[in-house]
C-alpha cells in the first residue's frame, strides 16, 4: 500500500509542480482554458499559486508531515472539483479530461495519504 501511496503522490505533484509553473508563467494554452471557462486571466497566477502549494503540501506529506499532506491533498480534490464544475457550467467538454485526471490524481492521493 505504501508503494501505491507513494507512486500516486509523486505523479500528483509533479503534474501539479508543472502546471503551476505554467500558471505563474501565463502560458498561452493556460490562458485560452481559463478564457474559455471565463475564468478572469488575472487570477491564473493565484490559482498556480494553489497548485503549487497543493504540491509543497503533498511533498511535505512524504517527507514526515502527514495531517498536511493530507489537508493539501483535499485541498486539491476540492479545487480540481472547482475547475469540473467550471467546464460543467460554462458548457467546454472538449478538454474537461483534463481537470478529470487532475481530480482523479487529487482523490486517489487523498484516499491513500488518509489509508497511511
Amino acid at each position: 500500500m505504501f508503494t501505491a501511496y507513494l507512486v500516486v503522490t509523486v505523479i500528483t505533484i509533479a503534474v501539479n509542480a508543472v502546471i503551476a509553473v505554467l500558471d505563474l508563467a501565463r502560458n498561452p494554452m493556460v490562458l485560452a482554458n481559463s478564457a474559455a471557462v471565463n475564468v478572469d486571466p488575472a487570477w491564473v497566477p493565484l490559482l498556480g499559486v494553489l497548485k503549487a502549494a497543493g504540491a509543497v503540501g503533498l511533498l511535505l506529506g512524504i517527507i514526515g508531515i502527514p495531517y498536511v499532506g493530507l489537508a493539501s491533498a483535499a485541498g486539491l480534490v476540492l479545487f480540481f472539483l472547482g475547475a469540473l464544475v467550471a467546464h460543467v457550467r460554462a458548457r467546454v467538454f472538449h478538454n474537461i479530461a483534463i481537470p478529470a485526471a487532475y481530480f482523479a490524481l487529487a482523490v486517489a492521493s487523498a484516499a491513500l495519504t488518509a489509508a497511511q
